[in-house]
């Protein structure tokens, strides 16, 4: 049996790299203590010192805003030192390589790297060669590799679902739009699935659903009308404008129609359903605006339970 690379040999979360694999013991505590972080910042008092003298490197090889910055205000808060590496202009851009600019970051006694790649596998692969050298004590967390993972945008949508539902036990769960292309949408399966939710239904056209996942224990649908009857949770996904343009879609008028979230079609799941969405949001393309800024919608408490969420698992890694 091949050893998990975000344990180490006592079990306990060394990296975050992907909710898959992840015991759900591990997906409970990050839970409860985000929300032990939530209510500290519901206070006045913003920082707690968990991390001081800890440095923590923001490699974003990709762009991603919104991301980055709750990564910075979590460790802001738990009183990292907190380095933002401009890609554009690191030694990666000019022909260094990916492992040679983690040597180098290594040399400056960094703690944790928070990597975001459009490569799939990148932080697995900085994680294995920071074991290979030895270098036990520095984290890596994945905040986005490609189209395979987004842990930490799965937690929080973990939490946002815990909040508003309290378990998971008796929901049923629909993830609607470009399911292929998406990293949230897997690193919510796994999540959900190990948490034990009992149905969980992908819905979009057969352009964009992955062929595995029937294999995942998801129920496939591709009409909302089938996919949103009943549903406690509707997690919409972005659908970007130049996919839509090419050979998986005729126009995002068409898609709209059929797969958009409107207020019609959000009255065919249960009355206290919630609406989720990782964001950026196109609307009207994905999501009408009346449901993104309607009751139903919890898309800016996802932003929120972000920060606390991400500074679970800076401490956690940290030891604390």
């Amino acid at each position: 049996m091949l050893l998990n690379p975000q344990l180490n040999a006592h079990g306990a979360l060394t990296h975050l790299l992907s909710t898959e694999g992840l015991p759900k013991d591990i997906l409970l505590r990050i839970l409860d203590t985000a929300a032990a972080f939530v209510g500290i910042t519901d206070r006045e008092v913003k920082k707690v010192p968990l991390l001081r003298g800890k440095s923590v490197f923001n490699l974003f090889f990709e762009n991603s805003t919104r991301t980055r910055t709750t990564f910075e205000i979590a460790a802001k808060r738990l009183s990292a030192d907190v380095l933002n590496l401009d890609i554009s202009r690191s030694s990666t851009a000019k022909g260094e390589t990916l492992l040679d600019t983690i040597d180098n970051l290594c040399a400056m006694h960094a703690d944790m790297f928070v990597v975001r790649h459009a490569a799939s596998g990148a932080p697995y692969l900085i994680a294995e060669h920071l074991k290979r050298i030895g270098k036990h004590d520095i984290h890596v967390v994945n905040a986005g590799d490609g189209r395979h993972a987004h842990p930490t945008q799965g937690l929080l949508d973990m939490y946002t679902i815990r909040h508003f539902k309290q378990d998971f036990e008796r929901l049923t769960v629909a993830i609607i739009g470009d399911i292929l292309h998406s990293r949230v949408a897997r690193s919510d399966i796994h999540a959900l699935t190990t948490l034990g939710t009992p149905e969980i239904r992908a819905i979009g056209p057969q352009t964009l659903l992955p062929t595995q996942l029937a294999q995942m224990g998801v129920k496939v649908c591709h009409n909302m009308q089938e996919g949103l009857q009943g549903c406690d949770v509707i997690i919409m996904l972005r659908l970007q404008n130049e996919r839509m343009n090419g050979a998986l879609l005729p126009s995002a008028s068409e898609y709209f129609k059929y797969y958009g979230l409107t207020p019609e079609k959000l009255a065919l799941a249960k009355p206290d359903a919630i609406v989720m969405h990782p964001g950026p949001m196109n609307r009207g393309v994905e999501i009408d605006s009346e449901v993104a800024d309607g009751p139903q919608a919890v898309i800016l408490d996802q932003v929120t339970f972000g920060i606390a969420v991400r500074m679970a698992v800076m401490s956690i890694l940290a030891g604390n």
